[in-house]
């Protein structure tokens, strides 16, 4: 009996550690999985109000759900994206400057992306980028489309540094963020999918449109963590490169778009409120 016991401990104890390792890799697949679709699901929810919101969003309601986007997306870029990039480069300008080169990177590469791809803002009334056939819907699709990649690349990014185990980004810091985004795409959600409807888009089509306008959203985050592999010592470059993505598109367009009309203050209101609910997500669960 006791010559037994000694066989069969040993593979009683590689069995257990099998069992960890495979539980480990399946709540990786698990964060993964919930980090990506829950962006999604949130475009997909602000989408849905087209089924029962009329054909036009009025100018307060637009300047509130702007300004509450914006909110969100300037705190996620400082406290889920740059300070974790500054804290994994360490302290002084000759360890910070892989944050500067991504930062300004970033808002380079959104510059290059609203130069040369067509585009249409839903209060808009020209088009934007080089001249195309491509329908007025189409070009609007387009331009929420441009939101999204930074968005994607900043939820991939800190996703693929849980992946590789980073000490500066966890599930909790993640997950934060993904809901974050899911919130801030709400807005972005009913936005593009009531012009479409005022467009003379069917209920049925303007949602479906509206919804898979966020589509490109975990596109950008699985290219990301595809892109990054196991390479850690280029984060805080990509850190800060999504955050400077995400930065243009708020000082180019949302932040604008919010402030127009008699009822500016309140997109500046909404600002206010979508920043703390984003600062308190991010310190709270991060």
């Amino acid at each position: 009996m006791r010559r037994d016991s000694i066989i069969l401990a040993p593979d009683s104890y590689g069995k257990q550690k099998n069992n960890i390792f495979a539980g480990s890799i399946l709540n990786i697949y698990m964060e993964i999985l919930i980090g990506l679709t829950v962006p999604m699901l949130g475009t997909v929810l602000g989408a849905s109000t087209v089924l029962l919101l009329r054909n036009r969003i009025s100018q307060i309601t637009n300047n509130a759900m702007l300004g509450f986007a914006s909110g969100i997306m300037v705190a996620a870029s400082f406290w889920s994206l740059l300070q974790p990039a500054l804290e994994q480069s360490g302290e002084g300008l000759a360890n910070n400057w892989p944050v500067l080169v991504g930062f300004i990177a970033g808002m380079a590469f959104l510059l290059l992306l609203d130069t040369f791809i067509p585009h249409q803002h839903t209060d808009g009334e020209a088009a934007e980028g080089p001249k195309s056939s491509l329908s007025r819907s189409t070009k609007m699709i387009l331009a929420v489309a441009l939101h999204n990649i930074p968005e994607g690349m900043a939820v991939g990014v800190v996703l693929a540094g849980v992946i590789n185990g980073d000490t500066n980004l966890t599930v909790a810091g993640s997950l934060a963020l993904s809901i974050g985004m899911a919130i801030q795409n709400i807005p972005e959600g009913a936005i593009i999918s009531v012009p479409l409807r005022g467009e003379g888009k069917s209920r049925g089509r303007a949602f479906l449109m509206g919804a898979l306008s966020g589509a490109v959203e975990p596109i950008a985050a699985v290219a990301t963590i595809l892109f990054l592999g196991s390479n850690t010592g280029s984060m805080p470059l990509l850190l800060a490169f999504a955050a400077g993505a995400m930065l243009y598109v708020v000082v180019e367009e949302l932040i604008p778009s919010s402030q127009h009309g008699r009822h500016s203050n309140v997109g500046t209101v909404c600002f206010a409120a979508g920043f703390a609910i984003m600062m308190l997500l991010d310190t709270i669960m991060g």
